[in-house]
């Protein structure tokens, strides 16, 4: 006879002389497990995510209307799905604490310029990065050591046409 290795004195329960344990552990794992159904646990990722404008970039004399991610779930799904942005509007990722950033563009249907900032100021730009739709995807970011406590994206082309470069500041406000 094996003996359990838990409990050197006593078989393991699933031994041919205790099938009588294997049946109700069966239906208690089928009919005790919780059935994820709630809407708020689930983000379809095939729609994308629309939010509120809760934040303005000020850059020269060009005002964005940003939606603002901010809970893992939303920077996580970004600007994935979206078919179109507004040359006036974008996305603000706020980094609370500072931490080291990369992005991708999986899913993501229309190029982006992606702005890393600290303190207000541009540490790395990644302009009109193309969509991607099939992985393994490139990722995006300023070194491994820089931290950032801002990223925002814009329409592909945005940074060009404006001229914008690394050591640059742009005016990020909270609306409300």
């Amino acid at each position: 006879m094996n003996l359990s290795p838990l409990n050197p004195t006593r078989p393991p329960a699933f031994l041919p002389g205790h099938k009588s344990l294997i049946l109700p552990l069966a239906a208690l794992l089928v009919l005790g497990s919780p059935q994820v159904t709630n809407a708020e646990t689930r983000i379809d990722k095939m729609q994308p995510q629309n939010m509120n404008i809760e934040a303005q970039a000020v850059i020269g004399d060009r005002t964005f209307d940003l939606e603002v991610a901010k809970t893992p779930q939303q920077q996580s799904l970004g600007l994935m799905f979206r078919e179109q942005l507004p040359e006036d509007r974008g996305m603000l990722f706020p980094m609370d604490p500072p931490r080291p950033a990369t992005f991708w563009m999986y899913n993501t249907y229309i190029a982006l310029d992606i702005i890393f900032m600290l303190d207000g100021k541009i540490v790395h730009l990644a302009d009109n990065v193309p969509s991607c739709l099939e992985q393994p995807c490139p990722t995006y970011g300023p070194p491994r050591d820089q931290l950032v406590d801002q990223v925002l994206e814009f329409r592909g082309g945005t940074a060009q046409e404006l001229g914008l470069e690394e050591g640059d500041t742009i005016q990020v406000t909270e609306i409300k």
